[in-house]
């Protein structure tokens, strides 16, 4: 067994455990700018791989009730047949240089969009938060899944889309869908939020990994080490979860998957390191300007000392 193939499943398990954003922004990027595995028998066996470990997590959220079924059945309405029609696609192409050319650049342009819907999410979070603290909103109650209407056909267009992009790169569940679902659903609870999105995953990937059984380029001896890395991993960065800031996770995550983005459209290793540098920079610049635009702290460091200080006025 290759060992090396465990632990990197192991640290990306960790990883999706603490943020549970999905494995195939991480895993696929690693196997092929780490391991040197050609880009269809990344997404091929990452697929796999995910298709083991999704089920662990939805079991958990369907033990709680924290998902919203009437969702779930729309979107996989649209991406099952999607994801599955991915490896059609893919298999359509032509010769093998063609396919993997093909596939590394939809990766590459996949995982820029998942960069990108990563700040999406941490500013809608920062938003809905400084308007409770400004008093404008209030924290969501729970809210009965009768009482949040269903947008059927949005809803199966945006499985068409995710389908789609699983089935062709093996990333989008953790990412493109869920933050579809924050702006479609603003009535969904976090847990649910997360539960749902978990749950739909799970066809998503089976469909897409089937698709791929069938048409794509499985190699077992990759599929067998990371799956026995990432399932614990997944377990133990659950546990983690409640010990380590997500938040701070998901924004070296985003830095991560801009470097791999770029790395997969052939980007030199120069200009990739200058537009990371630059990334970081103004988007620290800049997540501190909105911060205080919305009444916040500049920092969350200066948020905390702000409310010691409160705190010892008060008291």
């Amino acid at each position: 067994m290759d060992w090396g193939l465990a632990l990197a499943g192991l640290g990306i398990g960790v990883i999706v455990g603490l943020t549970g954003m999905g494995g195939g922004a991480l895993m696929t990027p690693v196997l092929v700018l780490f391991f040197g595995i050609s880009p269809l028998t990344a997404v091929s066996s990452d697929l796999i791989t995910s298709a083991f470990m999704k089920p662990v997590g939805s079991v958990v959220h369907m033990r709680h009730g924290t998902v919203h079924w009437k969702i779930v059945l729309w979107l996989v309405v649209g991406s099952v047949p999607a994801a599955f029609s991915g490896a059609l696609i893919i298999s359509a192409i032509g010769p093998m240089e063609e396919v993997n050319n093909f596939v590394k650049t939809a990766l590459g342009v996949v995982l820029l969009i998942a960069s990108a819907l990563l700040i999406v999410r941490a500013y809608i979070a920062m938003r809905t938060h400084a308007r409770i603290m400004r008093g404008e909103e209030v924290a969501r109650p729970e809210v009965e899944d009768k009482d949040i209407k269903v947008k059927i056909f949005v809803t199966i267009v945006v499985g068409v889309v995710g389908g789609l992009m699983v089935g062709l790169t093996s990333v989008g569940s953790g990412s493109f869908i869920i933050i579809t679902l924050m702006a479609l659903y603003p009535m969904l609870s976090a847990n649910r939020l997360v539960g749902t999105d978990l749950v739909q995953a799970v066809p998503l990937v089976i469909a897409a990994a089937a698709g791929h059984l069938l048409y794509g380029d499985v190699d077992w001896g990759i599929v067998w080490p990371l799956t026995l890395g990432a399932i614990p991993g997944a377990y133990l960065g659950a546990r983690l979860s409640s010990r380590v800031s997500g938040t701070i996770v998901r924004r070296a995550l985003a830095l991560v998957l801009l470097a791999a983005g770029l790395k997969m459209l052939k980007v030199s290793n120069e200009w990739t390191l200058i537009l990371v540098i630059a990334a970081f920079v103004i988007g620290t610049l800049g997540w501190m300007y909105l911060r205080t635009r919305h009444g916040l702290a500049p920092t969350q460091r200066q948020a905390r000392r702000a409310r010691q200080s409160q705190n010892e006025s008060t008291s």
